[in-house]
């Protein structure tokens, strides 16, 4: 096993991420209030929003995550000036 050297690398917490129904053990430099203990080893409890098991990429499956296109976004968010720069 390869030793690191001391004092110059942060503190790592065991860490469980929790995606849905996906959970799995890590590390991570961020620490938690919400613990769960696993085969007697706490762990702090991190949620993630997107994961290998949730990312259309990996899994295959296409979500629909904007209803609106951007092109009409822009147009929305930006009608007034266009309009103004008409007259």
């Amino acid at each position: 096993m390869v030793q690191m050297k001391e004092g110059i690398h942060p503190k790592n917490y065991p860490t469980l991420f929790v995606d849905g129904e996906h959970e799995w053990v890590g590390i991570s430099t961020l620490k938690t209030n919400q613990k769960r203990v696993i085969d007697g080893v706490e762990y702090g409890v991190i949620g993630v929003e997107i994961s290998a098991f949730t990312h259309p990429f990996y899994t295959g499956q296409k979500r629909l995550v904007d209803t609106a296109g951007r092109v009409e976004k822009f147009n929305r968010r930006f009608a007034k000036q266009i309009a103004d720069k008409a007259k």
